[in-house]
C-alpha cells in the first residue's frame, strides 16, 4: 500500500477483527517503533503504550468497556445508533456503524492484544484549554500513527475512549499510576477477515473549508457541549 491508501483506508475495524489469529508481539513493537516517530511537543516523547495479552487482564478491561458500553451509552444521545442525518443513505451507514459497534463491545474480550496509549507526566484533568491541546498533540499523533503503521501490516485497530469513564479502575487494573498517567485512548489490534477496506462516507472537501476565517454558511454538525458535560 503506498500511503494515501493506507491513510484513507485506515478504518475503525471492529466486526471484522479476527481473534482465531494470534498477533505476534514483534508486529506490535514494529508498529510501535514507528509510531515513536511521529511528532513530539518539546521533542519530549510523553507517549507510553501499554500492551495488554494477558487473557485476565484482557478480560478486565474488556469488562470495564462492556459495562460503560451497555450501562450508559448505548442509552444516552451520543449512541452512534441515534446520530440523526437527512438522507436514507447516511442511515444505513449509521445502523451498520452502530451494530459494529454493539460487536466489538461483545468480543473484546476475545482480541488478544489491546493497546492503551498514555501521557505520561501530566493529567488533564481541569486543564486549560491550551493545556490540553498541546500535551494532547504529543499523543494523538503517536497514536494514530500506531494505527496507520497496524493497517500497513494487514492489523485491523479501532480508537476508542470508552473505558475512561472507568478510568481509574483500568489504572488499577494495570498498575498504571494514575496520578501523573493519563490514558489515551483503547485499541484492540487484530488481523483481519479480509484485507480490502474502502473509503469512508464524509464530507466533501468545500464543506470543511473555511478559508481565511469562520464561514458561518457551510454546514455545521450538531452541537455536543451538553453531551460533554454528562
Amino acid at each position: 500500500m503506498d500511503a494515501d491508501e493506507v491513510l484513507t483506508t485506515t478504518r475503525a475495524v471492529r466486526r471484522r477483527l479476527d481473534p482465531s489469529r494470534p498477533v505476534p508481539l514483534e508486529l506490535i513493537r514494529d508498529c510501535i517503533d514507528v509510531a515513536l516517530q511521529a511528532p513530539a511537543g518539546s521533542n519530549l516523547p510523553r507517549t507510553r503504550f501499554v500492551v495488554v495479552r494477558d487473557p485476565v487482564l484482557r478480560k478486565g478491561l474488556a469488562d470495564l468497556y462492556t459495562e460503560v458500553y451497555e450501562g450508559t451509552y448505548r442509552e444516552s444521545e451520543g449512541y452512534i445508533g441515534k446520530v440523526a442525518t437527512d438522507d436514507a443513505s447516511g442511515a444505513r451507514t449509521q445502523e451498520r456503524s452502530a451494530r459494529s459497534a454493539d460487536a466489538l463491545a461483545s468480543a473484546l474480550h476475545e482480541v488478544d492484544t489491546i493497546v492503551i496509549t498514555c501521557l505520561e507526566g501530566a493529567r488533564l484533568d481541569g486543564a486549560s484549554a491550551m493545556a490540553n491541546a498541546s500535551l494532547l498533540g504529543g499523543v494523538l499523533p503517536a497514536t494514530w500513527s500506531f494505527m496507520l503503521a497496524a493497517r500497513a501490516r494487514g492489523l485491523g485497530t479501532c480508537w476508542t475512549t470508552m473505558h475512561m469513564a472507568r478510568e481509574r479502575d483500568a489504572a488499577e487494573l494495570l498498575g498504571i499510576p494514575f496520578d501523573r498517567v493519563q490514558q489515551v485512548c483503547l485499541t484492540p489490534v487484530a488481523f483481519t477477515t479480509g484485507e480490502k477496506f474502502g473509503r469512508a462516507r464524509r464530507p466533501a472537501v468545500d464543506d470543511v473549508l473555511h478559508l481565511d476565517g469562520w464561514d458561518a454558511s457551510l454546514p455545521s454538525v450538531p452541537d455536543v457541549r451538553g453531551l460533554a458535560a454528562r
